[in-house]
């Protein structure tokens, strides 16, 4: 064979390798997501196939562009966010990406002009419309998404913290309320009752250590340590109380301090009503006693919050032996 056509016989045969290596990387191409439900394409054309859908706050990887259709692989967090927004105790085929295209309009990127504040007001609305009377379902997921992709796309932005908070609270939030209705709920022991995963709660606290966000985080973990049901041991409310009170000891400033503060005072008020019923006096006077205390320093530190005053209503109440827990024993 001459030299020369083996020489283009050579030039086609690596032609397919040369165009594959060039092919965009999903993994390294550049991020965004969609604020709307959007529909994904097999053509960047509306006469062509419809795939799929998008939800808002799906991720995708940019592949390319062509005037007003970008060419994305849609739902490239399928695998690792999926199972984290999915109902807590139940199980569901994973999805799986699709590559397509979709129309420009409602894309945000990381080079979107104003794109941190737009994908965070969507956002609110979506948290807001996901508490409304009749909710659509899957709004509260919605938000979620579109929280965490402030995080994704705009990691230097000064919303972030916040969005990684919101993020991680909606879905606390479903588990706590998911894990609710479970017959397990009302047992006495944390460790008997399923909780919310507390991945995303100590990851905040990990990299926003001494901030509100930190701390709320930290609030958040109590419920994880909490009684399902006192079941008539004083001993829960007596130990829920030191919880709350390291909390508001650990984070004084916190907008949750006075809140702590105050969930403690009740919870030792709650166990000296308790061992009252239990004709112990001595142990009834000294939780009465640390919750006048504790609910002093409420007022004192917190003057001007709502827990001041109801402290302050909690305070009159045990020293007119008014009870707190179990009214209807008076």
């Amino acid at each position: 064979m001459p030299l020369r056509l083996r020489f283009c016989l050579s030039l086609l045969l690596m032609l397919p390798v040369a165009f594959a290596q060039k092919a965009p990387d999903p993994r390294t191409s550049p991020k965004a997501t969609v604020i709307r439900p959007t529909a994904l394409y097999l053509q960047g054309d509306t006469g062509s196939d419809k795939l799929s859908t998008v939800q808002p706050g799906r991720e995708m990887a940019i592949l390319e562009r062509s005037g007003h259709w970008i060419k994305v692989y849609a739902n490239t967090d399928q695998e690792t966010v999926q199972q984290a927004d999915q109902p807590v105790f139940t199980e569901h085929e994973p999805e799986h990406p699709i590559s397509g295209w979709v129309q420009d309009p409602g894309v945000i990127a990381a080079d979107t002009p104003n794109g941190a504040a737009v994908l965070f007001g969507v956002a609110i609305t979506a948290e807001q419309a996901a508490s409304e009377p009749h909710a659509a379902a899957g709004s509260a997921l919605d938000a979620r998404r579109l929280y965490r992709m402030v995080a994704v796309l705009f990691p230097d932005d000064a919303r972030t913290p916040e969005a990684m908070w919101r993020t991680a609270d909606i879905r606390w939030q479903l588990q706590k309320e998911d894990a609710s209705t479970l017959p397990s709920a009302h047992e006495k022991e944390s460790y008997l009752r399923q909780q919310p995963d507390e991945t995303e709660m100590k990851r905040l606290e990990r990299q926003f250590p001494g901030t509100k966000w930190a701390s709320f985080a930290a609030y958040a973990l109590i419920d994880n340590k909490l009684c399902g049901d006192w079941q008539g041991a004083e001993k829960c409310p007596e130990k829920e109380a030191s919880y709350y009170a390291e909390f508001a000891d650990k984070y004084p400033d916190s907008p949750k301090a006075a809140q702590a503060l105050y969930e403690a005072a009740w919870r030792l008020a709650c166990a000296g009503d308790m061992w009252s019923a239990d004709n112990d006096d001595k142990r009834a006077a000294e939780d009465r006693r640390r919750s006048v205390e504790t609910a002093a320093h409420l007022g004192t530190r917190y003057t001007t919050t709502d827990y001041a005053a109801r402290g302050a209503g909690l305070i009159y109440k045990v020293q007119q032996s008014i009870p707190v827990y179990g009214s209807d024993r008076q």
